[in-house]
């Protein structure tokens, strides 16, 4: 547990990974000398060698469990944790060496914040995309545990802090979509667990919603949020952000007919 008596701030980071042989490795290796306990949650339904990688680190603490959820397994791996400040790392991603340094240099603070903003560089089909919204498109992975809690959303969950939100200064990589066939399979998985949420909640999918919003969110990104600066990539990225977005309202429309 931290120790108010030492300068040192014991960090301890969350890894929740499903057949991520290909990156669980460059994420481990980018938090050795920073981080001071590495947890790694494995879903059962694995079939590769990410718990064979990761549990070869002798500083990892490796164990495969059945999936809870995006959320449930989240809070299952922060259960595990040994220090109050948490790190909460995608096994698609990886520190910047100036986010060590930055990382580092907190460990010998008095943090003013119970939480903290990270920006992230995404990279799509290989490119840093730096327009299109999608950077910094700061998120909340730095906080200390007493003042956190997950929510429960079937997909893209997050975290809930009490009290003050500060930021970092520089940088996660964040590898998201090396080939289209990940993108592809990746946004079928969760348009379904997304248009389920909606269907909890009672949300009908309209013509609006089908027809507009996949246009509007083409025009967001390309041209409000100036994605032809990223070139065909950004207008690829656009592009299938828009049938994201289609295909998850058609799902929903879909799920709203079943219980009709």
């Amino acid at each position: 547990m931290d120790n108010p008596g030492k300068a040192h701030i014991a960090i301890s980071s969350i890894i929740v990974a499903k057949n991520e042989e290909k990156n669980i490795k460059r994420c481990i290796e980018s938090q050795l000398g920073v981080i001071d306990e590495i947890i790694v949650i494995v879903d059962s339904s694995t079939t590769d060698n990410t718990y064979q990688i990761a549990a070869a680190y002798q500083d990892v603490k490796c164990e495969v469990v059945d999936w809870k959820g995006f959320s449930g397994t989240k809070k299952y791996a922060l259960s595990k944790t040994s220090n109050d400040w948490i790190l909460w790392i995608d096994a698609d991603e990886e520190l910047t060496d100036e986010l060590k340094n930055e990382l580092l240099i907190f460990q010998q603070s008095i943090p003013p914040h119970n939480a903290y903003n990270i920006a992230r560089r995404a990279f799509f089909l290989g490119k840093w995309i730096k327009h299109s919204g999608w950077y910094p498109a700061y998120v909340t992975r730095l906080f200390n545990k007493n003042f956190a809690q997950f929510n429960d959303k079937d997909v893209h969950e997050n975290i809930k802090i009490e009290g003050s939100i500060g930021k970092l200064r520089y940088d996660l990589n964040h590898y998201t979509d090396p080939t289209i066939e990940h993108y592809l399979n990746k946004s079928n998985h969760y348009t379904t667990l997304a248009a389920i949420q909606l269907d909890k909640q009672n949300r009908k999918a309209s013509v609006i919603d089908i027809l507009f919003r996949p246009l509007f969110l083409f025009l967001k990104m390309y041209i409000f949020r100036r994605g032809f600066l990223d070139g065909l990539y950004g207008f690829i990225l656009a592009i299938f952000s828009s049938v994201y977005v289609f295909t998850k309202y058609t799902k929903l429309w879909k799920l709203n007919r079943k219980k009709k």
